[in-house]
């Protein structure tokens, strides 16, 4: 792993494969690090002819923290766009996507496949809008175009989305807490592996350990919302959507939406996926990406 100056901010990156092979970045969600891509899904990507290039988004992992801008109030932003109002936030998703162009640049990339989850899917629709030429194509996955009337995600999501450990300081408590929100928006279509989960969480915690960072990415996602959907229709390269058909927290119809958004965009739903990549997901994904780009 090395860390790279991007968009004028250290962002941390990871290369998998032959610089030689057709690059492939992968955008992570919210709160998320490098290290939650599946090696199962990295390794299947890198057998496809791919040149996989992850990274740490700002406020994660060991990327460039922001700090020094404080907390956002997340319930107040919340409460002034239901009444219509504007948000302000540290930095928007525009910013994100501008941090996965300045990887490409400062790898000396001039043009990629780019691959998103969740939040890292909003980022890719942003990359797409603000800078086309340097996306080869977008794979859009368990995302949401933000457009106001899609189906919010279930109460108990919601709330375990938003929700503290019973101990923010104690490590036992904090992945007990965030083993219990992966099964709530995890994929009842493929096994959970939960010794495999804890230690996974494991790693991440002691790797960075961000509230913060998460609630400004979250504040991030909030500024975007409303704003982008209406420009979706300007998307004119490749674009494949990809949702599960159990997502507790995005429901399919947000991607069957940013899909019809998107001239000439296809879906590919996946039957028991939910907002996770777990088990035999990664070969179904890997499969639906090189199947797409080989046709281009």
């Amino acid at each position: 792993m090395t860390a790279t100056t991007a968009n004028g901010i250290t962002i941390e990156v990871e290369r998998h494969g032959p610089p030689s092979a057709v690059p492939l970045l992968l955008v992570r969600g919210l709160g998320s690090q490098l290290i939650h891509w599946p090696a199962a899904l990295i390794d299947g990507f890198v057998g496809a002819g791919f040149h996989v290039i992850t990274y740490d988004n700002r406020d994660a992992g060991l990327s460039q923290k922001f700090g020094a801008t404080g907390r956002p109030d997340l319930a107040a932003m919340q409460a002034r766009l239901a009444a219509g109002q504007e948000v302000t936030a540290p930095y928007r998703i525009e910013d994100m996507a501008a941090d996965g162009i300045g990887v490409l640049d400062a790898l000396g990339i001039a043009a990629a496949h780019v691959f998103g989850i969740s939040m890292g899917g909003m980022i890719v629709q942003q990359m797409a809008l603000d800078h086309p030429r340097r996306l080869l194509s977008a794979t859009i996955v368990m995302s949401s175009s933000g457009a106001p009337g899609l189906p919010p995600a279930t109460p108990e999501a919601e709330a375990m989305l938003l929700a503290e450990p019973d101990d923010p300081s104690d490590r036992e408590s904090v992945i007990a807490h965030t083993l219990r929100g992966d099964r709530i928006w995890g994929s009842p279509g493929f096994p959970f592996d939960e010794a495999e989960r804890r230690a996974l969480i494991g790693r991440a915690l002691d790797r960075c350990h961000c509230p913060d960072g998460v609630t400004r990415q979250y504040a991030a996602v909030l500024t975007s919302r409303g704003r982008r959907f209406a420009r979706l229709g300007e998307i004119g390269g490749p674009v494949l959507v990809i949702h599960g058909t159990d997502d507790t927290l995005l429901p399919l119809a947000h991607g069957r939406d940013i899909a019809a958004r998107i001239p000439g965009a296809k879906l590919v739903e996946v039957a028991g996926m939910g907002h996770d990549l777990e088990g035999g997901i990664s070969a179904i994904i890997v499969a639906a990406v090189r199947d797409f780009v080989g046709g281009l």
